[in-house]
């Protein structure tokens, strides 16, 4: 359970607010500062990650509950943070003003307990549920680009990031590697072993190539067995050994509950250099290469001349 934070200059105001909230069990801790200063310096520690409500006081001597808003909204970590906030003031004015400020609510002192707890749970509630919302809709996004039996980017999004980092390149006229790989006779083992087994091989092989790569390198699942790198910054030299480092990977790879089961793979590498390749151009240099590699005998790397741009 979150924590409430009470402001209040006040302390019988503060005791009074606290035994209620204690008693309602609304909150796992209930956390009080006597004015807007020690608040803010409380929020910026540990207490804001598990804040889930404050209740401060409009009119306090230094800080004010108006400074108190404008801060908590400026964080990111506290903006969503339901404040509602405690005035003795009765005209509509200041109201207006701490709702336009960023106060969820507010109470007039003073106040029954009962209205109290009912509008705490509330606004617990709907941040409960705001923050429920953020994390399926995260959850929708990342389904959305990922391929759901390797975790890798899907097709479409790793094309997209394709047409983004020669767009780049084309500005700064650096190089990107490109790297396709497939798995050698796969559709035996899919014949001997089953679709599950086949499953099991291509999200070992995902593994191997998202642990075998830069951060920034980009892996992705092409169709079927394969397997496209993008590797940012990178030229041929260099793109080959990604690409036998990740051929070793997959070869390595042991199935200890499947006996005579080996995973192998082919790649073909390519580079654009100066950006003025299209993607399918590079893709297709790449897929080229790897048909050589098919050709003369699999489980092995083989690289296209590289993309030059005349300005090169």
């Amino acid at each position: 359970m979150g924590c409430c934070l009470i402001i209040d200059d006040s302390p019988v105001v503060r005791r009074a607010l606290r035994k209620a909230l204690e008693e309602s069990g609304l909150f796992g801790d209930v956390v009080e500062a006597a004015d807007g200063a020690e608040a803010l310096d409380r929020v910026g520690g540990d207490l804001g990650e598990h804040l889930d409500l404050v209740l401060c006081d409009l009119l306090m001597p230094g800080v004010d509950g108006f400074e108190v808003l404008a801060r908590l909204q400026a964080d990111p970590r506290l903006a969503d943070v339901p404040v509602i906030v405690l005035t003795g003031e009765e005209d509509l004015e200041t109201k207006v003003q701490a709702l336009e400020s960023g106060a969820s609510d507010y109470l007039t002192k003073p106040f029954a307990d009962a209205e109290l707890l009912a509008r705490a749970k509330v606004h617990r509630n709907l941040k409960h549920l705001r923050e429920e919302l953020r994390e399926a809709n995260a959850q929708l996004r990342e389904l959305a680009i990922r391929d759901p039996l390797t975790g890798v980017f899907n097709r479409r999004h790793w094309d997209s990031l394709l047409s983004a980092e020669l767009d780049r390149t084309r500005r700064y006229g650096r190089s990107v590697g490109l790297i396709l790989a497939d798995l050698d006779y796969f559709k035996g083992i899919n014949d001997r072993f089953g679709h599950a087994v086949g499953d099991r091989v291509l999200t070992a092989a995902a593994e191997v190539l998202i642990e075998r790569v830069r951060s920034h390198d980009v892996v992705g699942r092409f169709g079927g067995e394969e397997f496209v790198v993008l590797l940012p910054e990178t030229g041929l030299d260099e793109a080959v050994s990604v690409a036998e480092r990740l051929r070793a990977g997959i070869a390595a790879l042991v199935f200890p509950d499947l006996d005579g089961l080996e995973a192998r793979s082919s790649f073909g590498v390519a580079e654009a250099r100066g950006g003025m390749a299209r993607a399918d151009e590079l893709v297709a240099a790449a897929d080229a290469a790897l048909y050589r590699a098919k050709r003369a005998g699999r489980d092995r790397v083989e690289a296209a001349e590289p993309l030059v741009s005349p300005s090169a």
